[in-house]
């Protein structure tokens, strides 16, 4: 909704009902954001949706809202986040403020849903690091601009990890051994920077984060970046499709002990567009852990079928996982999605 004094309203309302899993059964406004943007500067109120990052494999500095992880394992999907926003803009760049006052957990399947791990998670028994815990205030501040062929993002957050500890055991109320979520307060200062050079481009994300803890349920201070390139061939084959080739590093200085399942790994993968009337669309790619034998395969491709419907489809597989691997639980599933949507 618009108004005529540079005021909008979004709202962005989701729904899902699951046959198998409650837990997966939930409903959420990933958007309910009034902006007024009077000038040169923005302020936004409400539930908000914030991305931050430029590389292909995974989305490193991305931290403002919680990922919603029973939607799938892109982890693209993302819980709206409650917050107050102050947007400025002028010749030097942009300048992002953030105060959020409420955290939003995690949620976890249940014991009939997938993927999980063989644990449970026991989201009844959470533990914060604040006392004030889902309610303690979090900050983050960002700078970005455009400086000839660069495009650089800096940015720093404190407040609730997004992203749980699971190293903790307990038992649930009938006995049953479980997993207790910590989330802990954390100082996180990150980098993204992308170059533009004829048909390369050139990414990378990198962070330096303290406060975590790390596999063994340890304090650790890491620094952890993804970085590498994608290269464009326009007109591929004298078709009118475009066809992209990536690579990409990964690296947490914590390894083994890493929460982060892409820790010492790399990434090859291919992106064609057709440019066609149905706008068809295709990413492809593989990652191959450099210390074991775990690899993912992962596909998400789109194709308009008429002027309301479009299709879209995402694919991943788990193959030749490391029992000690932290994907070991995931071994032997897969996971398939096809969707249809129609627009009105």
């Amino acid at each position: 909704l618009e108004w005529p004094d540079y005021t909008s309203l979004t709202i962005t309302p989701f729904v899902r009902v699951d046959a198998a899993d409650s837990r997966r059964t939930h409903a959420d406004l990933r958007e309910f954001l009034l902006r007024i943007v009077p000038g040169n500067w923005m302020i936004a109120f409400g539930l908000g949706k914030v991305f931050w990052g430029v590389t292909e494999s995974k989305h490193l500095v991305d931290v403002i809202n919680q990922t919603d992880v029973i939607e799938g394992p892109a982890g693209e999907d993302k819980l709206g986040q409650p917050m107050v926003n102050l947007s400025v803009t002028n010749d030097w760049g942009f300048v992002d403020i953030f105060i959020m006052p409420y955290f939003r957990e995690r949620i976890f399947a249940s014991r009939t849903g997938r993927l999980r791990g063989s644990l449970l998670v026991d989201a009844g028994q959470t533990r914060f690091d604040s006392g004030a815990k889902r309610w303690h205030p979090d900050f983050a501040v960002r700078y970005s601009n455009s400086f000839g062929n660069w495009d650089a993002g800096v940015s720093h957050f404190y407040g609730t990890n997004r992203e749980p500890t699971l190293s903790k055991l307990g038992f649930s109320t009938d006995g049953t051994l479980v997993l207790i979520p910590e989330y802990e307060l954390i100082n996180q200062s990150s980098v993204d920077l992308q170059y533009t050079s004829g048909a390369w481009l050139w990414k990378l994300e990198s962070l330096f984060r303290q406060g975590q803890k790390n596999e063994l349920g340890t304090e650790h201070n890491f620094y952890s970046f993804v970085g590498g390139f994608e290269y464009n061939f326009f007109g591929a084959f004298d078709t009118n499709a475009d066809v992209g080739l990536l690579a990409e590093y990964m690296r947490d200085s914590r390894l083994n002990k890493s929460t982060d399942a892409l820790q010492h790994d790399v990434f090859f993968g291919f992106r064609l567009a057709l440019n066609d009337e149905s706008d068809t669309q295709a990413l492809a790619g593989l990652v191959q852990d450099l210390h074991e034998s775990t690899r993912q395969f992962f596909v998400e491709a789109s194709r308009r079928i008429s002027d309301s419907i479009r299709a879209s489809l995402e694919l991943q597989v788990f193959s030749s996982i490391e029992r000690g691997d932290i994907l070991s639980d995931l071994r032997e599933d897969d996971f398939l999605g096809v969707k249809f949507a129609y627009y009105y």
